[in-house]
């Protein structure tokens, strides 16, 4: 095909051979996808495409030029709203739906709409709270959440205890554990009704990041700003999934189309804040057993700083190389130094301070 159409080489087919090409073959196309082609065509002004934004869309890739390409001149793009589609399967309707509701970009939603497959499925968030809440807790540890008014609810191998900091997968797996029925009650809701449609448009790998970023943020912010607190419950990870996705529709609120955008936002932020609120009050109310401290809200925060830093920036670019991004980069070089600051916190703090801690479960 390259041959035929750039006999000279030079990496550009003209528009002419362009548009006889998609008249040719244009019967055989996703109609969405040609509609993105003929965009494609009117947008260029220079008389020439170049082929690598051709095989890009054909095979499902993105790139900054294609965008670019298409940002130019979308008026047959967006003629026809992705929303004013009819005859569309149950399906369709919900990948629909999601892109209304996570893309402020008509361009993006309708790509997205056209390359979704379904392939692999938002497996990581569906895993971690079925499988990891339920499956894990009722199960294997016969309980679903723990009571913080019994004094044995410390003897636990997975929360995070601050004479236990030395065994480093409590900074992790302290999530899998929560502190009564609406503590996890709330945090199930929201990282099903936000995180599923995010991974189904942004993918495991990038949604996975910014969850586990901020469950790693939420236990080393306890144990730098609250030493003698212990911390469970997934409020890291979904704090930081939810605020990075509430910010997201801020900084874009004229793009967003999804129905009742301002009523969900007012859910969410009350959702979170009587969560917030609970953690607050139970972390300063006195302790039934003074030997075993209430849990710290710390790791909420430590969650929304990583939503609003990380989580924007990887939700803002959809299907772009983040490493073309420069605020990527300055965000994630602060949270590493966050972390590594907190390694030697960690490290050598506790033993300068002299701090009293808490017994060992």
């Amino acid at each position: 095909l390259l041959s035929q159409f750039d006999p000279d080489n030079t990496g550009y087919i003209s528009t002419e051979k362009f548009r006889s090409l998609l008249q040719r073959h244009g019967s055989e196309l996703d109609p969405h996808k040609l509609e993105v082609l003929l965009a494609l065509a009117d947008s260029n002004s220079e008389g020439r495409i170049c082929y690598q934004d051709f095989v890009n869309l054909m095979s499902n890739k993105r790139s900054n030029s294609f965008r670019q390409a298409i940002l130019q001149g979308n008026r047959r793009l967006c003629s026809k709203a992705l929303l004013e589609e009819t005859g569309l399967s149950l399906s369709q309707r919900l990948i629909r739906h999601v892109a209304y509701e996570t893309l402020p970009r008509e361009i993006d939603r309708k790509w997205y709409y056209d390359s979704y497959t379904c392939c692999p499925p938002p497996w990581f968030m569906i895993t971690i709270t079925i499988v990891a809440f339920f499956l894990y807790n009722g199960v294997v540890l016969d309980r679903f959440v723990l009571q913080v008014t019994h004094p044995l609810y410390l003897k636990n191998a997975l929360l995070y205890h601050p004479q236990l900091r030395a065994q480093a997968w409590r900074y992790l797996t302290y999530i899998f554990m929560h502190a009564g029925i609406e503590h996890l009650g709330l945090n199930v809701v929201l990282q099903l009704l936000v995180g599923v449609p995010l991974e189904m448009v942004h993918g495991a790998a990038r949604i996975s990041f910014v969850y586990v970023a901020g469950v790693v943020a939420g236990s080393l912010a306890v144990s730098v700003a609250d030493m003698t607190a212990p911390v469970v419950g997934s409020s890291g990870g979904v704090y930081a999934l939810v605020s990075a996705h509430l910010a997201n529709i801020v900084m874009n609120w004229s793009g967003m189309k999804c129905q009742f955008k301002l009523l969900r936002m007012a859910v969410a932020l009350v959702c979170m804040s009587f969560e917030f609120g609970r953690a607050v009050w139970l972390r300063f109310h006195p302790s039934t057993y003074p030997p075993c401290p209430h849990p710290s809200f710390m790791a909420h925060l430590g969650g929304v700083m990583v939503g609003i830093t990380l989580g924007v920036i990887i939700l803002r670019n959809y299907e772009q190389r983040l490493q073309d991004q420069t605020l990527w980069w300055i965000f994630l070089s602060i949270y590493v130094v966050f972390v590594l600051f907190a390694i030697f916190w960690n490290i050598f703090a506790y033993s300068l301070l002299d701090l009293k801690l808490p017994p060992p479960p």
